[in-house]
């Protein structure tokens, strides 16, 4: 059996299931952890073809987009939604389980 990288195991099934992607990120964003969220960002767009690909897919500049996904990087909803659309994927909006 041949090993691979955790980030390459992680591509492949964020790649293959669209349902377990779209869960993932949304259990990332319910904790409002952005450093996890761009991690996780940056695996997806190793599984759709990389930086290129997906800035291409996107209509976004390669060159902003690394930065975009970068460790320190901060996305703006306008390209967090592009590279999402890229992805087969959206953000969307839901209500809070209570409001008090």
């Amino acid at each position: 059996m041949t090993e691979i990288s955790h980030d390459l195991a992680m591509a492949d099934l964020l790649r293959d299931d669209p349902n377990f992607a779209a869960a993932l990120l949304n259990d990332i964003l319910k904790d409002g952890d952005a450093a996890e969220l761009l991690v996780a960002l940056r695996q997806m767009t190793q599984a759709f073809g990389g930086v290129a690909a997906v800035a291409q897919a996107a209509h976004v500049n390669p060159t902003q987009l690394y930065r975009t996904l970068s460790k320190n990087g901060n996305p703006s909803i306008k390209s967090l939604s592009s590279v999402l659309r890229a992805m087969g994927l959206q953000l969307a909006v839901e209500p809070l389980a209570s409001v008090s």
